[in-house]
């Protein structure tokens, strides 16, 4: 049973990975950041953690369970991947 339902990653820690991918993808230089509403930061960090926790579940589910394993592992994790069709 989950002892929590909060999140998992920290806020500063996603502000921080939010602001370098918006970066590097828009190809922004070094002190041009996008304004971020609290409402959107929220909304992209439980999406993401949600999607982590998902693959996690099917990686558990589809390889370890499966060949009667108690751990992941990246085998596993890309196995997941490619039945999600990812």
């Amino acid at each position: 049973m989950q002892k929590s339902t909060g999140l998992i990653i920290p806020k500063a820690a996603m502000m921080r990975l939010i602001r370098e991918l918006c970066q590097t993808s828009l190809g922004l230089k070094r002190g041009q950041d996008l304004r971020w509403t609290t409402p959107a930061i929220e909304a992209v960090h439980t999406a993401a953690e949600d999607y982590v926790t998902e693959i996690f579940e099917s990686t558990n589910l589809l390889a370890a369970i499966h060949v009667k394993r108690v751990t992941i592992n990246h085998k596993g994790m890309q196995l997941a991947r490619k039945l999600r069709d990812e």
